[in-house]
């Protein structure tokens, strides 16, 4: 089939003539379809059948172009392939935490898959206040397993590299090193900030020791193939309600830096943790609000630092570091050592990689709802200037931190002086 972009019309139809699609609806003459793709890059569907709520699938369909430039800013269509892939994987790696994948159509390029009608995206309910008492231990499963298991910590040289080169996406990295790393942090005409922060702007764009930090977390991102990383994983990425989580979206997907992962993820709810200054007024419900934050923040970093070192030591199958490389008298403690020493350092780049996300929220492309939902531009500056203030000093001291409880100080001594 060639390729054409569809809509709300086409895509009954394209489902109606799928043997693989159509075994998932009773009658298919009730079919009905609501495009949401708000995203920056895709077109997502909802197919129901009117008469039957529980019969729904989701369809997601890459564009030839960057979605939330338009069409004269090209893009290759083959990101939606990573995102099958990664799904896939993900299903086998971590069972029950990521939608299950019905079809992918390369020549089409558009996975099918389950459609998490109880689930809603993360980041509003955020905004809302909720807690969701079984993120940590979910998402923390999910980092360990996908990371660990797509690591020579437990492959084999050749099938790392094999498994690597599927993961070869250039068009996306692309567009990570530029809007993450390079283009929030010099003029460029695709950036937009709120001219109340102005001078705070400014003042990271001509900040030198910054610049080099970040410059280094640059080259650290485009050079450092640990693991399978999901690229993009912040909270809209995420599909939650009380009991269970979803991780969706992987088309960012490629072999980088473990800490990319599980710093985006903390370095969002940073900017939650902002964003309350103006949307929680009453002081009080804001500060167990984000005391709420601060221990999820606490517990996905630590629950994840113990089941990732469980995995490699139970699993220490991987070509890096093979048992038998520390099989003489004082192995087993230098084994102790060594894994210590890299997860500080994996804490290290979680706390600077991370830090470069939420700095680039402030004055690149796209900001996140949590923040750009705030339509007074003087309440909006005070969680932006908390939240340059907090990255800032991830990037900068990230060489002194041991410990989740370091990079958290941090965070309350910002808090602090909001509130002063």
């Amino acid at each position: 089939m060639t390729y054409r972009a569809l809509d709300e019309n086409t895509i009954l139809d394209y489902v109606r003539g799928s043997d693989r699609l159509r075994e998932h609806f009773s009658d298919l003459s009730a079919l009905e379809c609501e495009e949401v793709g708000d995203g920056n890059l895709n077109l997502v569907f909802i197919i129901r059948n009117r008469n039957d709520s529980s019969e729904s699938l989701v369809v997601k369909q890459a564009l030839p172009y960057l979605r939330v430039a338009g069409d004269s800013w090209p893009l290759t269509r083959e990101r939606m392939r990573f995102e099958a892939q990664a799904l896939m994987l993900y299903n086998e790696l971590t069972p029950g935490l990521a939608p299950q994948v019905y079809l992918y159509d390369d020549e089409m390029s558009l996975v099918a898959m389950e459609h998490l009608s109880q689930h809603e995206v993360m980041r509003k309910p955020l905004v809302a206040r909720k807690r969701f008492p079984r993120f940590a231990d979910q998402i923390s499963t999910f980092l360990a397993n996908v990371l660990f298991k797509t690591s020579d910590l437990y492959l084999s040289g050749v099938d790392k590299k094999a498994l690597q080169a599927t993961y070869i996406n250039p068009h996306l990295c692309k567009i990570q090193e530029d809007f993450v790393f390079t283009n929030p942090y010099m003029e460029s005409p695709e950036n937009n900030w709120n001219p109340e922060i102005d001078p705070e702007v400014q003042a990271v764009r001509s900040n030198t020791a910054l610049k080099l930090a970040i410059a280094e977390l640059k080259e650290k991102y485009m050079t450092q193939g640990q693991a399978l990383i999901h690229s993009d994983l912040h909270t809209g990425s995420i599909m939650v309600n009380a009991e269970d989580t979803r991780v969706i979206d992987p088309e960012f997907s490629f072999f980088g830096p473990m800490g990319y992962d599980v710093g985006a993820l903390l370095s969002n709810l940073v900017l939650n943790f902002g964003s309350h200054y103006a949307h929680t007024p009453d002081a009080a419900e804001r500060e167990a609000y984000q005391s709420y934050l601060i221990d999820l923040m606490r517990d996905i970093w630590q629950q994840f630092e113990a089941k990732f070192e469980r995995l490699w030591v139970e699993n220490n199958c991987g070509e890096q570091v093979p048992n038998a490389y520390w099989r003489y008298p004082g192995g087993e403690e230098a084994f102790a050592a060594y894994r210590k020493r890299y997860l500080r350092q994996l804490l290290q780049d979680t706390a600077g990689l991370g830090a470069c996300e939420s700095l680039r929220r402030m004055m690149g492309i796209v900001s996140v709802w949590d923040i750009s939902s705030i339509q007074d531009l003087k309440q909006r500056a005070v969680a932006e200037r908390f939240v340059i203030r907090v990255s800032s000093r991830w990037i900068m001291e990230r060489a002194s931190f041991s410990s989740i409880e370091d990079m958290l100080a941090i965070l309350r001594e910002e808090a602090t002086a909001v509130s002063a």
